[in-house]
């Protein structure tokens, strides 16, 4: 017999690859180095988004940090 599986929509991908990266950093780091490194990711984020060509890099530093910080909570 043949599995069903159902693969990530084409749409989605993008938001599965950020919730994967995120999930592989905290098996590595574990909770709280997975928090803090959130932080300061977001941080990192926050100073790239105050220049206009830094803003490329920034904000997806922002959703990573924000996603590891909330992942390391719950």
């Amino acid at each position: 017999m043949a599995e069903n599986k159902k693969g990530v929509p084409w749409y989605l991908w993008p938001f599965w690859l950020i919730y994967q990266i995120t999930l592989g950093i905290l098996k590595i780091t574990g909770r709280l180095l997975g928090a803090v490194l959130g932080l300061v990711i977001l941080a990192l984020g926050v100073l790239l988004c105050a220049t206009v060509i830094g803003a490329i890099l920034g904000v997806p530093l922002v959703i990573l940090g924000v996603m590891l910080m909330v992942r390391s909570l719950f």
